[in-house]
């Protein structure tokens, strides 16, 4: 949620072809306007796409030193004037801000009492005012910081410029800041994805740290002021052409790579990743408990990891991030498995903060490298999908299936991986013809049912996901036994149901016949030639998940163009919910 960039250069930089370009490679992280403002106090906001604020700028503009951001709101409507960067009433200092000040209420209040003026509702318009407020107390502004970090609740990843300075000042606490190490000039970021085509070279802050940044050199230091020694890392970030080539949109393109990510990763188990598996497989011997954590989508994928090292006699539970509290206390027998594609999902990462403390293991399944959870992490398994532009998963779900297969066939679990890539490129040839059809048909619907069992009800969920973030459809995935514990009441004539239904599966193909007799529009997904609307090819239940998502994924994608929505930036969406 919410990008953030700065640049302190040698040399001019062009504003719309470096600042405004690192920015809109965040835009995947959610937005609803964007602003920026120069060291000159030259400075452009506007609601909407990256791009309505780069149709605003000369291509000629340049600059040596500037703060950009692309707003989620959390505090204040989505207008003009609530959107970043935020000013001081001179407009000598310029703040844009990541994160949620919790406290910012209490801090307002003093600063009105002091004759502050505010004009936005945002949380962010704080930040200025207070350092120009301990500014006039005769503080210098490193001061300042160290008052603000010891006085301010919440997250942030805050970037502080004064008018005139060709310096940036940047502060960090549990939402994600990189430095990123260019030829002729250093790149703040939310991300490394932001610079990955500027340098490979960065730099990561951690927790209450702050680091001033000058067009020639960095220092970072600690909350009170001790100068920290830091690590430069090169890393290797996978990226797939990052332009939609000849697709309409990402989703459909990322749908379609998944043959050659998914190959990727699998020869991936064998060399680079082969060592990472084995430490993870330790780990897993030598605990008492494990759990899987995370959101959404990775939600899903975990929930079939799961339900695979249950059915091998590992018992395994698997947690929503957010609810983590409710059902477990972490210890020091507890081996904890973050499952999440940017590997900055607040809600995980702050589950992931008190395993740690309470001395449980730590392993991590992520896409994004050098995040904070991979970094947090005792080992870490990368998915290799490469950049997911869209905000709704596909490539990355598929790989995160893929870990928890590899996984389970280590553990004694007999299946083939080397042959899925191909099915997977099977799958979407032979049905997406008969996809488009039945997507003619769905997105009429107010309600769709997707029904599942096993390894399948994960899938049934995730479908029922996409429906809903991308389609705008209520859409329910449950188990198929509880069908008649209640929602059989929801079912009448026309009502489609898609029925997940794996060889021949018969308590599905029961419950798929019981909604039939009610009036439902039954659409089955099965590996059985001849037994569903859309065939897949012959696997087993574990692999089936794999292919019956991808179904699901094209059914929603195609619902959503002929709704004409916006597929690849659903509204109040983000990519990464990195607030909680």
């Amino acid at each position: 949620m919410c990008g953030i960039i700065g640049i302190v250069s040698i040399t001019p930089f062009s504003v719309k072809g470096t600042l405004l370009k690192c920015l809109k490679r965040l835009e995947y992280r959610g937005y609803d306007s964007s602003g920026f403002v120069l060291v000159d106090g030259t400075a452009s906001k506007a609601i909407g796409e990256i791009s309505s604020i780069m149709s605003q700028v000369n291509d000629s503009l340049t600059s040596t030193t500037g703060i950009a951001h692309s707003r989620w709101a959390t505090h204040g409507g989505v207008t003009d004037t609530n959107a970043h960067p935020h000013f001081n009433t001179s407009k000598t200092l310029f703040v844009v801000h990541n994160g949620i000040l919790e406290n910012f209420q209490d801090m307002k209040d003093k600063l009105v009492k002091k004759g502050y003026k505010f004009i936005t509702q945002t949380d962010t318009e704080v930040i200025p005012h207070y350092f120009d407020d301990k500014l006039k107390q005769g503080n210098d502004i490193t001061k300042a910081i160290q008052s603000f970090l010891k006085e301010a609740k919440g997250t942030f990843a805050i970037l502080l410029m004064q008018k005139g300075s060709n310096i940036l000042y940047a502060i960090k606490r549990d939402s994600p800041l990189v430095l990123g190490l260019a030829k002729d000039k250093f790149i703040l970021a939310s991300d490394i994805y932001a610079f990955s085509d500027e340098t490979n070279k960065a730099i990561f802050f951690e927790d209450n740290e702050y680091a001033i940044i000058t067009p020639d050199k960095y220092e970072f230091y600690d909350k009170n002021g001790k100068k920290t020694e830091k690590k430069i890392i090169e890393f290797e970030w996978t990226r797939e052409d990052e332009t939609k080539e000849h697709y309409k949109h990402y989703m459909i393109k990322e749908i379609k790579e998944q043959p050659q990510v998914s190959l990727r990763l699998i020869n991936s188990f064998e060399t680079i990743q082969n060592d990472k598996l084995n430490k993870l497989l330790e780990l897993m011997k030598n605990t008492k408990r494990i759990v899987f954590i995370a959101c959404g989508t990775s939600y899903h994928a975990s929930l079939v990891g799961s339900i695979l090292l249950n059915h091998l006699g590992i018992y395994t539970s698997c947690i929503i991030a957010s609810e983590v509290e409710s059902f477990i206390k972490f210890d020091k027998d507890t081996l904890c498995i973050a499952v999440s594609q940017s590997g900055e999902t607040m809600d995980i990462v702050t589950e992931v903060k008190k395993a740690k403390q309470a001395g449980s293991k730590i392993a991590s399944i992520v896409n994004v490298p050098y995040s904070t959870i991979q970094r947090m992490s005792d080992v870490s398994i990368e998915i290799l999908a490469g950049q997911e532009v869209c905000v709704a998963a596909t490539k990355s779900f598929t790989n995160q299936v893929i870990v928890m297969l590899e996984l389970a066939r280590r553990l004694g679990y007999k299946i083939n991986l080397k042959h899925i890539p191909k099915k997977i490129q099977q799958t979407i040839a032979i049905n997406e013809d008969k996809i488009k059809v039945i997507s003619n048909e769905l997105a009429s619907k107010r309600d769709i049912f997707v029904l599942g069992k096993g390894m399948s009800y994960p899938m049934a969920r995730e479908i029922a996901l996409k429906f809903k973030e991308i389609d705008y459809i209520h859409a329910e995935g449950m188990m198929a036994g509880e069908l008649k514990h209640g929602t059989i009441a929801l079912i009448e004539e026309g009502v489609p149901v898609i029925s997940l239904i794996p060889n021949n599966n018969e308590d599905m193909i029961s419950a798929s016949k019981e909604v039939e007799a009610r009036g439902a529009h039954t659409i089955v997904i099965s590996n059985i030639e001849g037994k569903g609307e859309i065939i897949v090819p012959k696997c087993d239940d574990a692999e089936f998940a794999i292919y019956a998502g991808i179904i699901g994924h094209l059914m929603s994608y195609y619902v959503g163009v002929v709704l004409g929505v916006s597929i690849d930036r659903p509204k109040n969406l983000a990519k990464c919910v990195s607030v909680r």
